[in-house]
């Protein structure tokens, strides 16, 4: 980093430019612009993430009052247009913010790879599930959901080893979530963690033929007969481990093979859990624990909502709001990185809050976040001998 840089521009130094030009590229982002590209489209919505800006007019108006420090953010312009932000949102193409948060997801997840998640398991761990944002429907037309209500859902398959999502869909309210099962391509031996609401025989035995695990809650009208019972300990919880075949007509046609049913007393809820999955290795203890850890996409829905810039948003057409939720996660994922690479030993939320507070500020980010005073070494880059050097 160099000496005496701003904070936003120590945290986009982290940001592969190479990779952002070439998403631009493959897209045109820039075909016909002269005086606001997507990159410093980027840093606009950037900085309105990491500020919690609620609008394009006080970005644009927090930006234009540091005019003088534009061009050390990354900006050529030395005054930013809100229509100018306004009409890059709307029209140019929201894949490019896509494909270039999949390369920094691609990037985090390689750094978060041997993270604990609770669950002692080598093998990738993922949550799949969906959450909703209402929308006004007389603002928001294209996003249908209810007759006279709007929304659109964040379809997110969540890594629970790096807490990074590595599948995002974003889709109007009405799609049902068992469609995104189709999007979908399991990986081999990989565990897949869903809820009832992807229970759908046809699908899931797809994860089967890919050799990859699913652990998902059973409905309880659902027809089966039991091969086989595995002895289980009730003092943990577990009242039956089985073998069972489907009976039902259409789910037998569907899933023609053998599953494992799990049924599961939890003391704190008072409840009864039946469990299905095809995966016959593990320790049954190991399975319910795995779908416990299912809530950590919930508590990922609930921190993106309230820290990030996703429920209120700059613009009203379909472009604009997944331009702006794509630029989200970018930054969510950004900071992940950043707090990984440094080595930092905050919460994601504390990191988010200094950072907040200092994007101007001409310190190195270490010294805001550590008690101790730090002193960034710095290698002479002169080329002029010294005298004494002769």
């Amino acid at each position: 980093m160099l000496k005496g840089s701003l904070i936003f521009s120590q945290l986009i130094s982290f940001l592969p430019r190479y990779e952002f030009n070439k998403c631009v590229a493959k897209y045109k982002g820039n075909r016909r612009v002269k005086n606001f590209s997507c990159w410093e489209q980027f840093l606009c919505m950037a900085f309105a993430q990491l500020t919690f800006r609620s609008s394009l007019r006080e970005t644009a108006t927090c930006l234009n009052a540091m005019r003088n420090k534009l061009y050390y953010m990354g900006f050529r312009n030395k005054n930013i247009s809100k229509s100018t932000l306004s009409h890059a949102n709307e029209n140019r193409n929201w894949k490019i913010y896509a494909d270039y948060a999949q390369i920094l997801i691609h990037h985090a997840r390689k750094l978060y790879r041997n993270e604990d998640f609770g669950v002692e398991l080598d093998e990738t761990v993922y949550a799949l599930d969906s959450t909703t944002i209402d929308l006004c429907l007389s603002l928001f037309p294209w996003a249908k959901f209810r007759k006279k209500k709007g929304a659109i859902k964040l379809h997110t398959l969540l890594d629970l080893h790096a807490n990074i999502p590595s599948f995002i869909k974003i889709t109007d309210g009405k799609v049902h979530d068992v469609h995104i099962l189709d999007e979908l391509i399991p990986e081999p031996g990989s565990f897949y963690i869903l809820d009832r609401g992807y229970l759908d025989f046809s699908r899931l035995y797809l994860f089967n033929l890919f050799s990859a695990f699913f652990i998902i809650r059973s409905k309880s009208n659902f027809q089966f007969s039991r091969i086989y019972s595995h002895s289980v300990d009730k003092s943990t919880g577990l009242r039956c481990d089985q073998t069972i075949r489907l009976t039902g007509f259409y789910s037998a046609k569907d899933y023609p093979d053998k599953i494992r049913r799990i049924r599961y007393f939890d003391e704190q809820s008072a409840k009864y859990f039946s469990f299905l999955t095809n995966n016959f290795i593990q320790p049954t203890l190991l399975i319910t624990k795995l779908y416990k850890c299912r809530w950590q996409i919930e508590l990922f829905f609930k921190w993106i909502k309230q820290h990030l810039r996703i429920k209120s948003f700059f613009g009203t057409s379909e472009n604009a709001v997944k331009t702006q939720i794509w630029i989200s996660v970018c930054i969510y994922v950004l900071v992940a990185i950043v707090k990984k690479q440094l080595k930092l030993d905050i919460s994601l939320y504390t990191f988010l809050q200094i950072l907040s507070l200092s994007m101007f500020e001409k310190v190195h980010i270490l010294q805001l976040v550590r008690d101790n005073d730090f002193k960034e070494q710095y290698k002479c880059t002169y080329k002029q001998l010294s005298l004494f050097d002769l």
